[in-house]
């Protein structure tokens, strides 16, 4: 049966999430990470779409996305998940499948989820004890939003610069936001891991 194709709004939000294929880890060494995030540069520049939050774990990928225009978020995808695939296949002589299936794709419908869903991704290395605190990992969008660290594949979340008039106090108020725990979080991790794609 042929799969249903994604109908995706313009002017949209989604929480992306793309795993390796059981699990299998799809960054072994920084220098995947730093390609990765090539790829993403380059095809930023060619689709209408932004990231305002991600989280490179070694298995799997988060990504809050506002999609300007419906039709370049899958093409965005395809050509990101491809182009890193030819790489790793190369660089490893790997064979089979690097990612599992098609990429998961959350619809975010109000505005005060925006910031819950970054903190949910930039939590994961916190939830997976990779680091004692959410700053020591590199590859996120923490230290973005935390410290005013540059990260050029960023376009900054407007409900982000609604936490307040100056830059310093409203790092700080992101830093007390997102290092609050929530109870639920690890029941989160596994319904999101079960759930087939909404969109």
């Amino acid at each position: 049966m042929a799969r249903k194709p994604r109908i995706i709004a313009d002017e949209s939000y989604h929480h992306i999430i793309q795993r390796g294929n059981n699990r299998r880890r799809v960054f072994e060494l920084v220098a995947d990470y730093s390609y990765f995030k090539s790829l993403l540069r380059k095809y930023l520049k060619l689709y209408q779409c932004q990231i305002f939050h991600y989280c490179l774990m070694p298995n799997h990928v988060h990504f809050l996305m506002h999609i300007i225009n419906g039709h370049d978020m899958p093409k965005f995808l395809q050509c990101l998940n491809l182009s890193y695939t030819l790489y790793y296949k190369r660089k490893y002589k790997f064979t089979g499948s690097l990612w599992q299936g098609r990429y998961k794709s959350f619809f975010i419908d109000k505005d005060e989820y925006l910031l819950e869903c970054a903190r949910y991704i930039e939590r994961n290395p916190l939830r997976a004890n990779m680091v004692e605190n959410i700053s020591e990992y590199p590859y996120s969008s923490y230290n973005y939003y935390a410290k005013g660290r540059k990260d050029d594949i960023i376009t900054t979340n407007a409900i982000y610069n609604e936490l307040a008039i100056s830059s310093q106090q409203r790092q700080k108020n992101y830093i007390e936001y997102v290092n609050q725990g929530r109870p639920y979080e690890h029941i989160v991790d596994k319904a999101l891991e079960m759930c087939p794609q909404r969109t």
